[in-house]
This record gives C-alpha cells, structure tokens and sequence, in this order.
C-alpha cells in the first residue's frame, strides 16, 4: 500500500536533487519575543508544598455555562434551551450553577426566576453582577425567595486592568469592593425580609493570575472583614486565571500563597475559574487543587470566552480515571454532548478529551493489536482493575460501546478485523486467519477511501469465508475401521445449480482428513490441511463450535495456493466440513473446480 507513495518520493528527489536548508523568514514573528513580551513570575514561593500532593477526593463544583459559557456564544442560548441545559446540569450532579447576569437583559431576568423556582432545595443558584448599585439591586432582587443563591460581584485588580481600563489606584480598588460588599449585605443577609434564603457572597479579584499576589490577599481581607462569614456558610474567593499569563506552576504558587496567608482560612472557600489561553486550563486547574483550592468553575467541554473555560468533563473525568470520584455522573455522556452542542451551537471537538467522538478509537494496526490483547489478558486475569492499553478509561463507563474502540480503515493492521469480528460475531480469529483477512479489508478501505463500518466487516467476512453456494452438506456418516482404527466417511453433497446429490466417501485418521479424501477424489485436486483451530460458541447446551480451516493446493497453474474457510455448527464435525466446502466453493467460484 505504501509503494505508490514511494515511487513518487523518488520521483521527486530526482527532479529536484537535495532540498536545501531552510532558513526561518520569521515575517511577522520576533525572532526575540523577549524584546515585546516578559516572562510573569508571579510570587515567590521558595517553600511550596502542593508538588508533594495528590487530589484525593472531588471540589465543589460551579457550572457557569449558563452566564460565562452563554455569553461567549455567537448566537446566545434562547430560554428554552436555557431549561434544557439547566436540567441537564442537575442530572449530572452540579450543586452549584451561575445561571446569568441578570441585570443584563429581560431575557436573563427571567431566566434567573425560572431558576429559582424550578431548581431542587440543595441547588444554590449564583448570579453575576458589576459593582454599581442599580445592578447589584437588580440582581439580588433576581434571586429572591432562592433556597440557596450567591451573588458574585468582581472587580479588576491587576496592574494593567486598573491603570489601563479603570485608571484606579489599590486603594481605590479596596474602597470599591468595601463599598460593594456592604451593599450587597444590606440587601441580603442582613435584610430581615431576605431570611428565607441562605445567602453566599463570591468575589473575583479579576485577573487575579495577573495580579501582585499580596494584592490580592490584602483586598480579599478587606471583603472578608466586612462581609463577616461563618464556617457553616463561608465567603467565596474566586482566583480566576481570567487571562492564562503563566504556566500552571506559577498559579498553583500563586493559589497557596493566598490559601496561607488569607486569615480565618477555615471560614474562606477557594474557587479557581481558570481560562485556557495558553491550552494549559485543565493543568492549571488540578494544580490549584493541590495547591488548596476547594472549588472549580468552568464549562462542560471547555466552552467560554476567547479560547474557553476549563473543560469540567475533563477535570472531573481525570479524578474518575484515577480512582476519585467526581460526584459528578456522566455515565451518558452521548446525552450530555447532546445537549451541550444543540443548545450552544459549538460542536465537541472529534479529539476532546473523553467528549470527543474519536478519543475511543484506535486506527493505527499496533494500537488495535494492543488494546485487543489488552482485553484479552483482562479477561484471563479477572481483575476488576482496569489495565488495558490507549485505553485510560473503560468506554462503557461514560455509555459507549467496545465497538466504537476500534474503527477500521486502511492503515488498520490485523488486530483491527479481527476485534470487530470477535466483538460483533463471537469469532475469535487465529492469527494466521487475521493476517490473510486484514489485506482484505484493507485492500476494501483503499478503494472506498474511507474507514469501513462493522457491518461491512462482518459481510466481507462471510463472504469470503462463509461460502455456501453452490455445494452444500445434506448428510454424512463417518464409521470406524476395526482393523487399523482409520476412518472412513460417506457423505451426501447438494449442488444448487443444478438440484443433484453428490455421494462421495474417503477414508483417513479422523473425520477431517477423511473428508479431505473425499473431496480430492470427488474434484480432483489434492488438498492438505495446513492450519486448523476451533473454540466453542456460547455454552451449556445452546454451545456451538467455530472451526476455521486453511487448505493447500496446487492451483491450475501449478502453484501451491492457500486458502481459509469456516465453519460454525453445533457438531464439531460437521463445522469442519462446512469450513472446507466453504474453500471448496471459493474454488468452483473462480473456476478452479468443475462441478
């Protein structure tokens, strides 16, 4: 398969001889980024501990896909999709849900009371607000009469944001999120009216990657001394990695920083929200937990703004695969893509981590050849530890079926057919039988140009190895020779094209070489046995016995050809006679044999 491409390389190199050097243009890149851009270090921390930690149990959960995920999109949800999604958010175990901005629009104000009233008792519904008065009022009016309801307000401390965007001082920054933080009290815990909810109060020191550390401890402090928390309900810290500017060591050092030197720890819930500018949102995500975090806000499958939030299914599928339950279910994960890509237009990547339709699929023959084996050796050790190779995760975990493992194309080896095969039709091939079959799916998938589906497989099978027509077994005795323990066999054949019976007898050591006998003094050619291997077919009484048989010859032109046939019957016998019928045929099909 490879020979064509080859010939063409030699083509090439022979018009165009040796390919020069290349020497980079870099047109529009620096060829020294250290003159536009600086490295962020953030805090010192020359005595870490989190690379010496292992997560060991799940965060609280925050799934903002309705409010950051929502606003990220093109074409934003409408309220019917909203319901859907907020439903299905339930189903998967979230207790924590920012359902909107709902100071923004009619639209999310609505959105936000439908919440309210359809959300279970131990949902607490948290909604985003700006630090301005009139839409901090809109916002709890929002969630009023909620079980349980947080109100996130934000304020942009980084050096860049507050000189750049806000032109605020640190001090003015502490003095706005003091001021903020006193109103949304009085609007909340302290009105006598608002008692029927329990009420949580988020801030997000924005940009908090980007920002001095000991910053962010210090306005925090401020928030915390006049908001007041308890340990039964504490304040929520949110450290977003609003813009990713850091590998995710660095905002792991940033995260223990602030968990060792914010007071009254055990009154502060740490939430980390972090973006994936750099690719690097999951890694920085499981860091912050090592590093002290107790929650985790993102979407399902990474969606957000620019280039998204951390992906939730992957985080919590990571704890799964390393024997930590996420409490959070997505045993249908088929269900959850579903809705994620309908309601927000936004298609799962086919290679997203877990999501993705591929990420189960193996083409490439060594890779199916292992995780075959892989099965295999699994299901001799009946260990219930999963160890199966490419496979971090067993599909049927997540609702997917072994069938979407491995997927047959052209580049598929052996092992590829075969797993179909065995998983579809119980036949578990030998490997000389998988060799001679793989060149012919592959040869299939060539022409096509495209991966071949199980049922094809299973039908090129059965048409190659299956042959029933036009000769078929009616009936067979097989006796034993008293005097030197030979068989003997007689056995009436039915050709179709012609509705006659042929009656042919041979002899040998057992039923297989006897019919062999048979069959080469009926035809005329002289066949050997050169492989032979059979298993049985479920068990107990409904048990059948799969046999698979290749046969030599020598064909018309005077070369010795091999060929495999099969056999499935509830006689062990009989299979095998099917199996060399089945050749037979193949060779009456090509002409090889006159009947």
């Amino acid at each position: 398969m490879f020979k064509p491409s080859f010939r063409l390389f030699q083509k090439v190199a022979a018009n165009s001889g040796r390919i020069p050097p290349v020497k980079l243009a870099y047109k529009n890149m620096l060829k020294d980024p250290s003159k536009k851009y600086s490295a962020f270090k953030g805090v010192a921390l020359p005595n870490r501990t989190w690379p010496n930690k292992s997560i060991t149990k799940a965060p609280r959960w925050l799934s903002t896909d309705l409010r950051d995920g929502n606003q990220s999109l093109p074409d934003p949800m409408s309220v019917e999709e909203k319901k859907e999604y907020f439903h299905k958010l339930i189903e998967i175990g979230f207790k924590e849900i920012e359902v909107s901005f709902p100071s923004a629009s009619q639209t999310d104000f609505d959105f936000t009371r439908y919440a309210v009233e359809n959300a279970p008792e131990d949902i607490s519904i948290q909604v985003l607000t700006q630090s301005r008065e009139p839409l901090i009022r809109r916002t709890v009016e929002s969630v009023k009469g909620a079980k349980k309801a947080t109100i996130h307000t934000y304020l942009a401390t980084s050096d860049v944001f507050r000189d750049v965007v806000f032109n605020m001082t640190q001090e003015d920054a502490i003095a706005k999120a003091i001021e903020t933080t006193k109103l949304v009290r009085s609007l909340t815990k302290d009105d006598p009216t608002m008692q029927e909810t329990e009420w949580t109060l988020e801030f997000s020191p924005e940009c908090f990657s980007d920002t001095p550390t000991q910053f962010a401890v210090e306005i925090c402090e401020a928030v915390k001394n006049v908001w007041q928390p308890t340990e039964k309900t504490p304040l929520i810290f949110n450290l977003p990695a609003t813009v990713e500017v850091s590998s995710p060591n660095v905002y792991a050092d940033q995260i223990e920083y602030f968990c060792n030197h914010i007071t009254e720890r055990e009154k502060i819930c740490v939430s980390v929200h972090c973006h994936n500018d750099r690719g690097c949102g999951v890694a920085a995500t499981e860091l912050g937990l090592l590093a002290g975090a107790d929650r985790v806000e993102g979407c399902l499958f990474g969606n957000g703004e620019r280039t998204g939030n951390v992906d939730l299914v992957t985080v919590a599928l990571n704890m799964y695969t390393n024997g930590v339950s996420p409490e959070l279910d997505f045993s249908d994960i088929e269900s959850v893509i579903d809705v994620s890509e309908r309601c927000n237009k936004i298609p799962v990547h086919a290679r997203a981590p877990y999501g993705g339709p591929l990420v189960v699929s193996a083409f490439s023959g060594s890779h199916q050849d292992a995780i075959k084996k892989g099965f295999q050796k699994q299901e001799e050790r009946q260990d219930p530890k999963w160890a199966i190779p490419y496979l971090p995760l067993d599909p049927k975990d997540i609702g997917r079926s072994y069938e979407a493992v491995i997927r047959v194309n052209s580049q598929s080896g052996k092992g590829g057919a075969a797993w179909v095969i065995l998983r579809t039709l119980g036949l578990d091939l030998p490997r000389q039988l998988q060799v001679s079959f793989s060149s012919i799916v592959q040869n299939k998938a060539d022409s096509l140009g495209r991966e071949l589906k199980s049922e094809e497989i299973n039908q090129l099978f059965k048409a190659e190895y299956f042959i029933n027509n036009p000769i078929t077994l009616k009936d067979f005795e097989i006796t034993k020779n008293k005097s030197n323990n030979d068989r003997q066999i007689y056995a009436i054949l039915n050709n179709k094209q012609n509705q006659q019976l042929i009656n042919i007898k041979g002899q040998g050591n057992g039923p297989i070489s006897s019919f062999i006998n048979a069959i080469s003094n009926q035809f005329g050619i002289l066949f050997e046995v050169i492989n032979y291997s059979e298993h049985s077919l479920g068990s107990g009484t409904q048990a059948q016995a799969a046999t698979y048989i290749e046969l030599g010859y020598v064909n018309s032109s005077g070369n010795n050809v091999k060929a495999w046939g099969c056999g499935i019957n509830s006689d062990v016998s009989q299979a095998s006679i099917e199996a060399i019928l089945s050749v037979v045929n193949s060779l009456i099909e090509s002409k090889e044999i006159k009947v």
